[in-house]
């Protein structure tokens, strides 16, 4: 018997035992890092010292309107210092954070508020009118409106509830800070896209985000005091979780309300950003952005980019630009990002520009913070490893979520076989790494073969004319359905249906091929998501 097996006095004591919150970074650099540059927001720059000292009267502030342990405090806010500070600030009151997306109909905002049962919710005086016919909408009395205007956007208050700066001037400033006896604790309360019916409450514990918030740091590599550039909606999987990064590193966050290329090349060429998260369509914003919206820049951005894979032809042109770009992927029930195309060096250095782009858009493998991340059969049973066989990307790790809430069904469904399962079709390649090949419902089957949408769009975005592209199945009477592909072309471009189309066959299968190229601005999410559901509705009538 070895000598551990007397543990006699072993035990956890709070000298031995702290449960992990992100919290404890920000209380950290408060001291740390007292002078130094924590959050930026056009002329507005506050030190790690006032950043933690607005988050403490914020949470003396909602704790004084009733706010308890285990409620919930929801934000219809863009990147603005008051969501930052809404990371922090609400559950330090031992609260929940609920971050809706500004976007969002009415309806679907008055149902998040009564699911979510929301005490209390800061709202940016621009989507004020969405807040206010959501709560009218709803049975009784609703969350308590506290109005957050927006002066440096020319955003002012509208008068008709108590604002942020108002609650904040008469909060104190000496609140003890509550933090979870378990790391185990909901610290979040993340809402899925709803596209096939009401959305979905995803909880989130402080564990999960506390581990996030490391393994991001070893992932992407990062070093002390970097500028990092709101490009993700804070309402989106808490931005990735970086706003409880960034205090672990001393580094400044940089608000950015809207996203532009002009205002992104300006944040890159004055404040210095080192790093930003975002979707593929900013890649190509950047790409594309007229030269009076350029500004030059001597370093390199580290740019994370994930919500789909980014089209090849992109990742080429963005990196000659002075990003490096590094591929994640995650879904709301996982914080965000949970897996990394993780560069091999040598193995992959010597490949042509379009051979390392092609290996960028892999998914990859696992954060360090998850345990399993890999490609499963319909029988849970690993698929081959050889970039065809397709399965569902599956996980297990911390930063998965508690479940969804008061939806036990859905919850059980998504951890079936002891695994969370993404939805999201995908092949591994002999080294491991993952790629999508499709979301489930994205696959297109063409008298009996499966066509990737996610393949066609990727060829067609390196035709030079096009900036976006998105591939969907059309019903067609002799093979069931077909590819049909909405285009978006760049500006001056003259390309038609039938150039594209040729270039796509000269380029794939003849079957792959569009059969139909149609000619739009495409529906995008917030996050710059294309809404494929929205497409897809064109031929419900068929």
């Amino acid at each position: 018997m070895g000598w551990l097996a007397d543990e006699t006095g072993l035990e956890r004591t709070a000298a031995n035992y702290v449960p992990l919150t992100p919290l404890s970074h920000l209380q950290r650099a408060a001291h740390v890092f007292a002078d130094e540059t924590a959050l930026v927001y056009g002329e507005t720059r506050r030190s790690y010292a006032e950043y933690h000292a607005r988050c403490t009267r914020l949470a003396a502030a909602l704790a004084a309107r009733g706010v308890a342990p285990g409620d919930v405090v929801a934000t219809l806010l863009p990147n603005v210092p008051a969501q930052a500070e809404a990371h922090f600030g609400v559950p330090a009151t031992g609260a929940i954070l609920n971050t809706i997306n500004t976007r969002l109909d009415v309806d679907t905002v008055a149902y998040i508020f009564a699911h979510g049962e929301a005490k209390v919710a800061l709202v940016d005086s621009e989507v004020l009118p969405l807040a206010e016919a959501a709560k009218a909408q709803m049975e009784g009395a609703g969350p308590l409106l506290i109005e957050v205007p927006d002066p440096a956007a020319g955003i002012a208050a509208s008068g008709r509830h108590p604002t942020y700066e108002e609650m904040l001037a008469t909060a104190s400033d000496d609140f003890d800070w509550i933090l979870p006896q378990d790391e185990w604790e909901s610290l979040a309360l993340n809402y899925t896209s709803g596209t096939t019916g009401r959305p979905k409450g995803v909880v989130c514990h402080h564990r999960g985000a506390y581990l996030m918030t490391m393994g991001t740091v070893i992932s992407w590599q990062l070093q002390m005091r970097p500028v990092y550039l709101t490009i993700v909606p804070l309402f989106h999987c808490n931005g990735w979780n970086h706003t409880w990064m960034m205090p672990v590193l001393g580094g400044t966050v940089v608000c950015c309300r809207n996203i532009t290329a002009e205002a992104i090349y300006a944040a890159i060429a004055e404040e210095g950003v080192t790093h930003f998260g975002g979707a593929p369509i900013v890649l190509n914003m950047l790409v594309n952005a007229a030269d009076t919206a350029r500004r030059a820049f001597d370093h390199t951005v580290e740019v994370f980019t994930a919500g789909a894979p980014p089209a090849p032809a992109t990742l080429e042109k963005i990196e000659k630009l002075g990003f490096h770009v590094t591929q994640v992927y995650g879904l709301t029930e996982t914080y965000g990002h949970v897996t990394e195309c993780l560069w091999k060096g040598e193995a992959w250095n010597g490949l042509d520009p379009a051979g390392r782009a092609a290996i960028k858009a892999r998914q990859g493998v696992a954060f360090p913070m998850m345990e399993t991340v890999t490609v499963l059969d319909e029988t849970l049973q690993q698929v081959v490893q050889d970039g065809k066989a397709q399965g569902e990307i599956v996980m297990r790790g911390n930063s998965v979520m508690k479940g969804y809430l008061k939806n036990p069904t859905a919850t059980a469904e998504a951890f079936a076989g002891g695994y969370f399962h993404s939805g999201d079709i995908a092949v591994q390649h002999p080294d491991g790494y993952i790629q999508i090949s499709d979301r489930a419902k994205d696959i297109i089957i063409s008298g009996g073969e499966n066509i990737s949408s996610v393949e066609v769009e990727g060829v067609l975005m390196a035709h030079p004319e096009v900036n976006l592209a998105a591939v969907v199945a059309q019903p067609d009477p002799q093979w069931g359905e077909v590819p049909c592909a909405f285009v978006e072309l760049k500006p001056g471009a003259t390309a038609d249906a039938a150039a594209l189309i040729g270039f796509a066959r000269q380029r794939l299968a003849g079957f792959k091929a569009p059969k139909t190229v149609i000619f739009e601005e495409l529906p995008k999410t917030s996050t710059g998501k294309i809404q494929k559901f929205e497409l897809r509705k064109r031929f419900k009538t068929f």
